[in-house]
Parts: C-alpha cells; structure tokens; sequence
C-alpha cells in the first residue's frame, strides 16, 4: 500500500511539475497542456498495465518463455532503432522508433526485461554467485550486451544505469565485496575511456566542473540549469513564474524537469520531490527484503534500484554533481511511453508486496 500511495503522490508532483515547466508551449503550438495531455494518455495507459501485473503472480515473470521473449524483444528494438531510416533521429542520436504514430524508446523497456533476466539468472546461481568468472560473468553477458548496443545509439546514461542496477541487483544476490569493487573499478574505467574517447564527450565530460567557462558551448544546459536553481531560492518564483525555460532553459519539461522545479517552487520543492523518491526507494527494498523468496527479492531490488537510480543519475547531471547526459526524471519528465513502463514496472512491485501480506494473513 505504501508503494503505491507514493506512486500516486509522484505521478500527481510529476503532472503540476510538468504543466509548470511546459505551459509556455502555447506562444507555439497554442496548447498549453499538450505535454500534461500526452502524459495523461500515458499515465492511462500505465494504470491498465499496472493493474494487470499487480494481479499477475510475479512468478509469472520467472517462466524461461517470459524472460527469453522480453530479452529477443529488446534485441530486436534495439536494432532497429539504430538502423537509418528506421530509427528516429533527434539532436544526433537514434533513440527512438515510431510505430502507429507513436514514438517510445526501446531502451526503456529493456531496462526492465533485463532486470527480469537477471533476476532468475541470479536465483539460479545460487551460492555460484559468490564466484566471480563461473557466477558473476556469465550473468553480466545479457546487460553487457545491452550496454552496447545502448551506447551505439549512442546513450551513454541509460547504457550506464543499466549496468549499475545489474551491480546493485547482484550485491542483493550474495556477492563478495572484493568482487563488487573490482566491478566498481571496471565500471569507472569502461565508463571513462568511452567519455573520453570522443572529442564532444570528453568536452562534456570536463565542462561540468565550471559550466560557466564554457557557457557558449557544452556548458550551457547546466549554466542555465545552474541559474534556474538560483532565481528559484528557497520557495520558488511560483507555479509557472520561471523564466529559464521560456527561452533559455533546454528540454524544461524532460531532461531538465529538476531545474524547472527548482525555479518555480524553490529549494523546499526540490526536497519534497527527493523524499517522495528516497520514501519509495525505501518502501520498494523494504518489499524486497520481506519477501519469502529469491527472485521475488531480486525482481523487487531491481525495479527500484532502476527507479532510485534514475532518479538519481537525472538530479545529479541537473545540479552538476554529474556530467551532463540526457536522461528523464522517473514519472515527472514528459514521456508517455516511459511512464507506463515505470507503472507497470510498480505493478509488478506491488504484486510482490501482496505475496508478503498474504503471508503475514
């Protein structure tokens, strides 16, 4: 119960945080509620998901059919949108497909076909997991395949949380702390030398450190971001008020959501949205830990560590903690696809949590 009166207080934040951060539309389009429109239709169509996998046994999920077919569906997703032609291509990268229409990102949905994998790949294992070439490698083959395949798009963010969930989900499991911090160790490394390797990446990769230097170039989005943080102070130029996404601020309504918060409702709402998502992330382990067996533990960990972590990954690049990458804030970006993967992502959690309270009857 608990998981889902959070959900709902998120997903009405993320709805007045996103009219807020997206009404000027209307100066173009004449429609200012077009995005909170298309996030309704999203958010409709993630409560159907939703109520469909909180009655699903979560075990269901666990059938060898279920995770293949989610795996060779994501495979496939993932390559077509990076074909010409086929993939959409939006400020020089192929991130998304339409069909019907409609555009939605493949990787969001095998974030969560992964997390199943792993799931039963790593109750499988067993004990196996404490070893690191016969129990950790070959369960990391299905999210080092999606890394890369993620990254030729390229989307260096998602590429990444997908690893770090796999890491947070196989600590869950039972594996060594030596092997954890070498996989830390790889994973900076791996991480580095791609930023690297390319001259606007390592650019990016340097400018948050004084965005302001390179204002006129890679540093703008967090210079912007980093002044909307400022003009909001404590409580905020009001609902609306901000002026950095009128025509300053990029993407205000998806990237940048966090910073069109922070203008119009000030420091106190930026701490509201963090303790609704630190409040979830503890209610979603807390279903974790208490659930009777394995994978239901794993499957719970994973959904809300790719939450937590998200969420985490897209304030952090917000503030400057974090080089700037392109990656939305879990139900308050714009995004009706990637919302009702989340919901139905929580349906499963809450079908996990219902396992627990039967138990407890």
């Amino acid at each position: 119960m608990r998981v889902l009166v959070l959900l709902i207080l998120l997903l009405m934040a993320g709805m007045v945080a996103l009219f807020s951060a997206s009404y000027y539309n209307f100066q173009d389009s004449g429609d200012a509620y077009a995005k909170v429109r298309q996030q309704a239709y999203g958010i409709a169509l993630g409560t159907a998901a939703l109520m469909v996998c909180a009655r699903l046994d979560y075990r269901f999920f666990k059938k060898p059919f279920v995770i293949m077919g989610m795996l060779a569906a994501s495979a496939v997703l993932l390559v077509l949108v990076v074909i010409p032609g086929i993939g959409v291509l939006m400020n020089g990268s192929r991130r998304w497909l339409n069909i019907g229409g409609m555009s939605f990102q493949p990787s969001e949905f095998a974030k969560f076909a992964m997390i199943i994998f792993m799931a039963g790949a790593l109750e499988n294992k067993g004990k196996k997991v404490r070893k690191l070439f016969t129990g950790i490698v070959p369960v990391l083959i299905v999210p080092g395949v999606m890394f890369l395949l993620i990254l030729e798009q390229p989307n260096l963010s998602t590429a990444m949380s997908i690893l770090m969930v796999a890491f947070v989900m196989i600590a869950v499991a039972g594996a060594r702390v030596r092997h954890l911090g070498l996989l830390s160790v790889c994973g900076v490394i791996l991480g580095g030398v791609y930023a690297w390797s390319e001259t606007y990446r390592r650019e990016r990769l340097l400018s948050f450190r004084d965005p302001f230097a390179t204002m006129s170039d890679e540093g703008y989005q967090l210079s912007q971001s980093l002044i909307a943080f400022g003009s909001g102070g404590l409580f905020g130029m009001g609902l609306g008020q901000g002026r950095q996404k009128t025509a300053y601020l990029p993407y205000p309504e998806s990237d940048f959501i966090f910073a069109s918060i922070a203008e119009d409702f000030g420091l106190l709402g930026c701490i509201l949205v963090v303790a609704l998502f630190l409040a979830f992330v503890y209610a979603g382990l807390r279903v974790a830990l208490r659930c009777p067996d394995k994978f239901g533990c794993l499957l719970a960990a994973g959904i809300t560590a790719m939450i937590g972590v998200q969420a985490f990954l897209n304030m952090g690049v917000v503030i400057g903690l974090l080089p700037t990458t392109g990656l939305p804030l879990p139900f308050f970006s714009a995004g009706g696809t990637s919302v009702s993967i989340f919901m139905a992502a929580v349906g499963v959690l809450l079908s996990i949590s219902r396992e627990d309270e039967m138990r407890i009857r």
